[in-house]
């Protein structure tokens, strides 16, 4: 006879097994999550163990699409699913965590080696985050067709708070775009400078571009798409860390779809719809034609710029007073 015991956990089973193929029930419970629990529970879900053929079935899905594929994985996990994104066929791997060095140090486990693991790899790597000239550097030097810039500024992260670091993310582009330049300098390789945390508008990403960026990463806008599958929340890869959690699940509400909010039509006007028509028109009323000549933008810093004439707005809370 089966005991009890054995036929809970084997319903356990079956339900993980379902919750694999469908997630919903899960995202469904995490959108339902009051604050006060969401970090535990987050936590509790997340120790599910990862499965390969899912990373290989995921990527293949997208790829479904006709899109260019990207999937990220920390350092300490790479060399092992390296495998099976090269299975998938993915077109590009990204290496990410809060910091990532070219010099890692660990007394636990044998680092990753970034310059040998890219060298000898199949595909185009990104690697990041990183929020200094120095580093940027270290990075570009390891191969990689592209870094990740930015400690902390994200909707979701509060990394800034639990480890007391950060950097400005617009000194961190342009430091960043400086290491790009020596090390083009350096080698004739042109290294792609990404923002990574802190877009929420188009004039947020018209700004990183202007600062130096070639490109950006975005979160909680494309979180707040119809589309998307956290159901107008937001949350990133630290929130359910098992030891240190350096995130929040952050309502982001549902604004549009996602071909509204990346290039429109906008029904709102406080810049979150329509980001990439934002970024397309205030390089046209700057004089600039491309994003190259317009990371030659002058920059200056003015912290009245969005709130200079704007009484009336902030008063009744419309447009920029929002």
């Amino acid at each position: 006879m089966n005991s009890p015991r054995a036929d809970e956990h084997r319903r356990e089973r079956r339900r993980r097994d379902d919750e694999d193929e469908n997630p919903e029930p899960l995202l469904e419970e995490i959108a339902k999550l009051s604050p006060e629990k969401a970090t535990l529970r987050m936590q509790e879900i997340y120790t599910e163990p990862i499965k390969d053929e899912l990373i290989g079935a995921r990527i293949e899905e997208i790829k479904a699409a006709g899109v260019t594929t990207a999937a990220s994985l920390t350092p300490q996990r790479t060399e092992r699913y390296a495998k099976a994104v090269l299975d998938a066929e993915l077109d590009i791997l990204v290496i990410q965590g809060t910091v990532v060095s070219a010099e890692h140090v660990s007394k636990n486990a044998e680092p990753l080696n970034l310059k040998k693991f890219i060298r000898e790899f199949e595909l185009p790597v990104i690697v990041g985050g990183c929020a200094s000239y120095s580093t940027a550097l270290h990075l570009m030097r390891t191969g990689a067709v592209g870094v990740l810039v930015g400690v902390g500024p994200g909707q979701a992260c509060t990394s800034r708070g639990v480890l007391g670091i950060g950097v400005p993310q617009a000194t961190a582009i342009a430091d960043a775009a400086g290491a790009r330049m020596r090390h083009l300098d350096e080698t004739g390789v042109y290294v792609h400078v990404i923002a990574d945390g802190g877009m929420r508008t188009g004039g947020d990403i018209a700004k990183a571009i202007a600062c130096g960026a070639d490109a950006v990463m975005i979160g909680s806008p494309l979180a707040s798409a119809y589309e998307s599958p956290g159901k107008g929340f937001h949350w990133g890869m630290a929130t359910f860390h098992p030891s240190l959690p350096r995130g929040a699940r952050v309502h982001v509400g549902q604004k549009g779809s996602m071909a509204e909010i990346l290039v429109g039509p906008a029904h709102e006007n406080d810049g979150t719809l329509n980001l990439f028509g934002a970024l397309r028109t205030s390089m046209a009323t700057c004089g600039y034609e491309t994003v190259k000549e317009f990371q030659k933008a002058e920059v200056m810093i003015a912290p009245a710029l969005k709130t200079e004439g704007k009484s009336l707005q902030r008063s009744q809370g419309i447009g920029m007073g929002k």
